[in-house]
């Protein structure tokens, strides 16, 4: 079919609907700024790159659009993704990225605020606190300048860890790094009136866990607790679409996103969004809300805006499966093998436990992962300084870590003992 050339009439619909208040998706133009006075601004985060992790950016697109569609500025909104899937090879769709197997583009007019090696725990922290002079790269600059009657929305999306969110070149953000910026930036009310942050991530509950305080206006949600994996959804073994080898979205991601989508947010709470996502995750991995819980009773208008043109319809449940990947090559099969070695025989030296047991002996709620973060990252480094960088599966691993910091065995034994190892 030939394109149309139809400029008059397109010029005389917008003039229509900037009579009628529609914006040019046919909706109903919300306010842009706050009912109180104040801004909404949003920091949105993949923490990782490659096809095989499509579900993470995916996650980041589809809640820039919401958030678009919802009222707020381009210019409040701050993007983080490497920005290597829409043009991938493996992409069955080139230049369109997709989070629901029947849903549309959702990558379509993302700004490229931080991508490739842009997307990195200084400038996210930088981002967050509206600092531009600690910033590095050629990233658009763009940066959260918010005060004290200002709202502010923060989502990271990526596998995670104990204790740490990833980014895409293989760092890591520590929970008591985060945690930090957070205080720094609300600094006695100067920075936010409020804060709300949904965390995607494997083990997501480690990050607030006996850390946020209750008396900084931060309110966050998590798609796991402190001990369990989170979940993939849209995966390929529901063959729909059927070209696509990896999943889509992730489940937790997935359901206040497409929550958000359909219902109208200046009536429904953050605390009914949370039960919500948590009733269609189901048992798949336990929700968890931290920090200022009074914050849950505002709604979700106050961090999101709202498409005026949403109503309570039901949503279809989502099918949902553990992280789905292809079958593993034996190279990537061999390399898992190598670290369960290391990090069995780290258990047994160290701790005089098997390595099962390390993993899954948690520590009471409402107590941090580990007491000394310095040690912990101490550790990791003495261990990718010998042994190479910790994979996405072998990230697990930092709970032997902790547990190793938190027996109080010195940095210098654990430097040995991989040093030997490896």
């Amino acid at each position: 079919m030939g394109r149309l050339h139809c400029f008059p009439l397109l010029q005389l619909l917008i003039m229509q609907s900037q009579m009628i208040g529609l914006s040019a998706s046919g909706f109903p133009v919300p306010p842009l700024e706050q009912d109180d006075g104040g801004t909404r601004w949003a920091v949105l985060i993949a923490g990782s790159n490659g096809y095989d992790n499509y579900r993470h950016q995916a996650n980041v697109c589809h809640a820039y659009q919401i958030l678009k569609t919802g009222g707020l500025k381009e210019e409040n909104i701050v993007v983080f993704m490497y920005d290597d899937i829409a043009g991938n090879p493996e992409n069955p769709r080139p230049g369109v990225i997709i989070n629901h197997p029947k849903g549309g583009d959702v990558y379509a007019g993302v700004p490229k605020d931080y991508t490739g090696d842009d997307v990195n725990v200084n400038n996210f922290v930088a981002a967050l606190l509206g600092d531009r002079s600690r910033l590095t790269g050629t990233g658009s600059g763009k940066v959260i300048l918010s005060g004290p009657n200002d709202h502010v929305f923060v989502y990271y999306a990526d596998h995670g860890g104990p204790g740490i969110l990833g980014m895409p070149n293989g760092e890591f953000l520590y929970a008591k790094q985060l945690v930090q910026t957070l205080e720094k930036k609300y600094s006695g009310g100067a920075g936010y009136k409020s804060l709300v942050i949904y965390v995607e991530s494997c083990e997501a509950g480690t990050i607030f866990d006996g850390l946020l305080p209750r008396d900084i206006a931060v309110y966050a949600t998590t798609a796991s607790n402190s001990t369990e994996f989170s979940y993939a959804a849209y995966c390929p073994d529901d063959d729909e679409p059927s070209e696509f080898h990896t999943c889509l979205g992730d489940l937790y991601s997935v359901a206040w996103m497409e929550d958000s989508e359909t219902h109208n947010l200046r009536v429904e709470s953050l605390k009914e969004q949370l039960e919500r996502v948590r009733n269609r995750t189901g048992t798949h991995s336990h929700v968890m809300e931290y920090g200022d819980l009074d914050i849950s009773a505002q709604k979700v208008h106050a961090f999101m805006g709202t498409n005026p043109a949403n109503d309570n319809i039901t949503v279809a449940d989502l099918r949902v499966q553990p992280s789905a990947e292809r079958e593993l090559p034996r190279d990537t099969m061999a390399r898992r093998a190598e670290e369960d070695r290391r990090f069995d025989l780290i258990s047994s030296f160290l701790l005089g436990s098997e390595k099962g047991h390390a993993l899954t002996a948690g520590r009471l709620a409402g107590q941090p992962l580990v007491d000394d973060w310095r040690c912990l990252e101490t550790m990791v480094s003495s261990y990718e300084d010998h042994c190479g960088p910790l994979s996405t599966y072998g990230r697990k691993y930092l709970r032997v870590l902790a547990s190793v910091c938190n027996a109080g065995i010195p940095e210098e034994v654990m430097a040995k003992a991989a040093s030997q190892l490896c």
